[in-house]
């Protein structure tokens, strides 16, 4: 059988096909973290689409954790009217919804200070952080549980946090950006610590599917490896945690020879821990995504710029492999 098009069991929910809809960050929302029409329609088309899985952007937990002043955001009960309506988009074409939560940390582009576990600002051109004090970082850890239950509240399927591309969680993580000399800094587990609150935090009031996305190489002598995140994923897995989105990059700035499915092999490697895994990267063909499931290097397919190319990818993908998906609409038998 194809595998890519087989169902998913995550806990309480199943996918129907292993396509998943990879966060992207759009920049479209408006100064306040309010979602626009444009989300609407971008989200529900890869439902229609037929994706499995639809995943929104990086979604902020803090106004001052966002990437730039258009992302959107979930710190706000007011902000919950736009996702809802993106999310009843999404079910409506029998997808389930995912959101990523996340916090910028030293690589926020908003005005007024911005945050790290270090005083270390990622290059000339980003402003320099300001290091946060352990009563901040709880403060940070609750905003991530309060943002949660909020997308909870809105009827997301699967929560996925944001750990990944530099950003503040990722930066705990990197002993390249960490030089704290408390419980948050130092050893790995110390590093870890930020995290482990996070998915505590999340996993007490959120019994549904729970990922994390990673950056599982830095691509610099002595940052994390894929070989460090064996450990990593280990403890997550010790948390619960369902699946591990495996990407990589964007810690620190450095040389990466990007060429199609350059970052499965990381993927592969994290799942050594026991814990299943999304293979992201330049994944562009039903052919390249179904070797991946085939010799078990993924268990999910993460699609991100094949899918802003190619809404109806599953639909051609399906073509190619010799099977089929479902109509979106029984009218568009004439067309599929």
């Amino acid at each position: 059988m194809v595998k890519l098009f087989e169902p998913y069991k995550l806990r309480n929910i199943e996918l129907k096909n292993r396509i998943v809809m990879s966060p992207m960050c759009m920049y479209s929302a408006n100064e306040f973290g309010f979602a626009q029409p444009f989300h609407v329609v971008h989200y529900a088309s890869r439902a229609m689409g037929q994706v499995g899985l639809v995943i929104l952007e990086a979604t902020a937990v803090l106004p001052e954790g966002r990437i730039s002043e258009n992302d959107l955001g979930i710190w706000r009960d007011e902000q919950l009217e736009g996702l809802k309506q993106i999310v009843d988009q999404i079910h409506a074409y029998d997808s389930k919804a995912g959101i990523q939560l996340g916090h910028a940390g030293r690589k926020a582009t908003v005005e007024g200070p911005i945050y790290a576990p270090s005083s270390i600002r990622f290059n000339e051109q980003y402003e320099m952080p300001l290091e946060l004090t352990k009563e901040q970082i709880k403060e940070i850890v609750e905003a991530f549980v309060a943002s949660a239950q909020r997308a909870i509240n809105v009827g997301f399927d699967v929560l996925e946090i944001h750990a990944a591309h530099g950003y503040l969680i990722n930066e705990f993580l990197s002993p390249l950006t960490n030089n704290r000399e408390d419980e948050y800094g130092g050893s790995p587990e110390n590093r870890y610590r930020i995290l482990r609150e996070i998915i505590d935090g999340i996993r007490a009031i959120w019994d549904g599917p729970l990922f994390v996305r990673i950056s599982a190489h830095e691509y610099t002598e002595g940052g994390n490896t894929p070989e460090d995140y064996i450990q990593y994923a280990a403890w997550m897995k010790s948390q619960d945690v369902d699946l591990i989105d495996v990407s990589s990059g964007g810690v620190v700035p450095a040389h990466i020879d990007v060429k199609p499915l350059y970052q499965v092999p990381f993927s592969e490697t994290v799942r050594t821990a026991g814990i299943p895994t999304g293979a992201v990267g330049l994944i562009t063909t039903a052919s390249e995504a179904e070797e991946v499931l085939q010799k078990e290097q993924a268990d999910l397919i993460f699609l991100g710029r094949e899918l802003l190319r190619d809404p109806y990818f599953p639909y051609h993908a399906a073509k190619e492999l010799g099977t089929e998906v479902d109509l979106p609409n029984p009218t568009y038998k004439r067309g599929w």
